[in-house]
């Protein structure tokens, strides 16, 4: 059995994570779950949104996927109850897991939509204390803490980690382009106080495809376009980074990108070089000697789940900088199929490299060393 160490998976939030931690003044204004029609959907002040749809298909046969709205009860436990999740990931060989929020967007920024921004606040705060005071503590050698914060206010999100840090988080889920939402990007310096607090405290900043997105919808696209081409957006996003000021003014900056595959690194760094030699006179780029491969190679980490063309360049890039994902419980995840998945994946590739790739690095990134019960080896 291969020792997996998912850097990328979903929690679908139960009914209470906001009611249940805010005074009785503020239940009707922040997320809660209301019935109608026999659908069960999010109400909040200002905003109304329908369950989970394609975030919660693990379990299910392929055939019945869709992205309508679905009850709670329509989903296998695994999805909600972090008790009954640890049976799941037990059955597939998943010792270790990082999970991304889902209502509050992958990177909390819907709450930056709110026109109340202590009310906003307050929200960011509640699912952090819901990831930190109930869900991990459900299986703490499991679950690995990571953390949201505000993604309108540097300051704030610099005294959320801070404090967060302080309760145990071990990552911050963050934005990975706040420009595409109408912030101030990473070659503003307005995120440098938030980008120093996590370099300081030594812990990831997490990266999912679409945590910059107003708005995580298939309505009015084409699914299949959007969801095969979602690589992109790590790839753009990512080389933005590369040549940003962020990771040179903060060079143990530890950035991770999930759910966004590895096959187009070595394409991406290789013309990113050879920009940054081009064009580097007439931007005026500073700390021009750093070259973006560079810093991709000392600051970041790149995901993947079934990716074996990726994996055939791996050494191209850096086999210490690959994770594995499991995107429990969503469309992308081998769920309850891990185990094959992984082992035709992996099919050929050196044993010291597969422990790498599958639990080695992530547990010296996130500081958290997995808990195997005993007789568990890797295939």
């Amino acid at each position: 059995m291969y020792k997996l160490f998912s850097v990328d998976d979903h929690i679908i939030e139960p009914p209470g994570v906001w009611v249940d931690r805010v005074p009785q003044a503020y239940r009707e204004r922040v997320p809660h779950v209301v019935e109608a029609d026999g659908r069960q959907s999010w109400v909040w002040e200002g905003g109304r949104e329908m369950t989970m749809g394609l975030n919660a298909v693990a379990g299910k046969p392929r055939e019945q996927w869709g992205a309508e709205p679905a009850r709670f009860e329509d989903m296998i436990p695994g999805c909600y109850d972090p008790v009954e999740r640890r049976k799941d990931f037990l059955s597939n060989g998943i010792f270790a897991s990082v999970a991304f929020p889902t209502l509050p967007g992958f990177a909390g920024r819907k709450f930056g939509t709110f026109e109340d921004k202590d009310l906003a606040l307050l929200c960011v705060r509640a699912w952090n204390d819901f990831i930190l005071d109930e869900w991990c503590p459900a299986a703490p050698e499991m679950y690995v803490p990571m953390t949201i914060a505000p993604v309108w206010d540097a300051e704030l999100a610099a005294a959320e980690v801070v404090r967060c840090v302080e309760k145990g988080s071990r990552a911050l889920c963050w934005m990975e382009d706040p420009a595409n939402i109408g912030h101030p990007g990473y070659h503003s310096g307005y995120w440098d106080p938030l980008f120093a607090t996590c370099q300081e405290a030594d812990i990831p900043v997490c990266m999912h495809i679409g945590g910059a997105l107003p708005v995580v919808s298939l309505d009015n696209v084409i699914p299949m376009v959007e969801i095969a081409a979602a690589f992109t957006s790590a790839a753009r996003s990512a080389t933005n980074m590369m040549v940003s000021p962020i990771p040179r003014k903060f060079p143990n900056i530890k950035l991770v990108w999930s759910e966004g595959g590895i096959g187009w690194i070595t394409a991406a760094l290789e013309r990113a070089d050879r920009q940054w030699d081009r064009h580097q006179y007439w931007t005026h780029i500073p700390d021009a000697d750093v070259l973006p491969s560079q810093v991709a190679r000392r600051n970041m980490w790149f995901c993947m789940i079934e990716e074996p063309v990726g994996l055939k360049y791996r050494h191209d890039f850096a086999v210490d900088r690959i994770l594995c994902e499991s995107d429990y419980p969503h469309s992308d995840t081998p769920y309850p199929n891990t185990q094959a998945a992984f082992k035709e994946l992996f099919a050929g590739v050196p044993a010291d490299e597969v422990e790498l790739m599958t639990h080695r690095n992530a547990e010296e990134l996130f500081k958290f060393p997995m808990t195997v019960p005993a007789g568990v080896g890797n295939a």
